[in-house]
């Protein structure tokens, strides 16, 4: 009689299912692509003001609190690009959400290494868009006016609309992100236009310009593509 122990009956061993990624792994990417990239803008920033803390401008309250409100502003963009980027289904999306994060993270970067070097907090305590003081000459369409600092800028995703882009996939995320994102730029463009126009330094004038040609350029290509999909953009918050 054999020793061998009979197996006939024994089920077969199964393969274990494949886990997709964790809604949290996706949102610690965003964390670490904020991050990373938001390093290399820093040390730009630190540069280029170190050279300009020597010359003959100095920061005025328009270049301090744009780059203290933008920089956020700017983060909470970078990260839903990354979330988009962890799970788009469209291409054309997905390719707009990483020059937006890319962009956007080294410019935040670029900003808060100007704060360091002008020996300013990161945030204001005051709350956001205190600094735009001078408003008679400043028009934005769909812009409210608005009195002293406010406490949650223009265009800014809620925690609830954050979480809700973090549990989206596919071609639900895509929609989501372009509606958040098209209303976020259309949020910060009024900061934007007013630190062109208003900030004392070459170097805050200067950005605040570029960023307002490459969002308004990104805004339309947004506005484009919703139209596509037949779903009408957010209404301004």
């Amino acid at each position: 009689m054999s020793d061998v122990p009979d197996r006939g009956s024994e089920p077969e061993p199964t393969a274990e299912p494949v886990q997709q990624p964790r809604r949290s792994q996706r949102q610690l990417l965003g964390i670490l692509a904020v991050v990373g990239v938001l390093l290399v803008g820093f040390m730009a920033g630190l540069l280029v003001s170190n050279a300009m803390h020597h010359g003959p401008q100095a920061p005025g309250a328009v270049d301090v609190g744009f780059s203290q409100d933008m920089s956020v502003h700017h983060t909470q963009a970078v990260q839903m690009s990354s979330l988009e980027l962890a799970g788009a289904a469209d291409p054309a999306v997905k390719r707009l959400a990483y020059d937006i994060l890319t962009t956007q993270a080294n410019q935040a970067g670029r900003m808060q290494g100007w704060l360091q070097q002008w020996d300013k907090p990161q945030l204001s305590p005051d709350g956001y868009m205190g600094w735009m003081t001078d408003m008679s000459s400043h028009h934005h369409s769909g812009t409210a006016e608005h009195s002293g600092a406010v406490a949650t800028m223009p265009g800014m995703a809620s925690d609830q609309e954050m979480a809700a882009l973090g549990q989206a996939t596919g071609a639900a995320l895509d929609t989501m992100f372009l509606q958040l994102m098209l209303r976020h730029h259309q949020g910060g463009m009024p900061m934007i236009e007013y630190a062109a126009q208003q900030a004392d330094t070459d170097v805050v004038r200067t950005l605040a310009a570029t960023m307002a040609t490459t969002q308004k350029s990104e805004a339309d290509l947004m506005t484009q593509m919703l139209a596509e999909r037949k779903v009408s953009p957010l209404p301004m918050n």
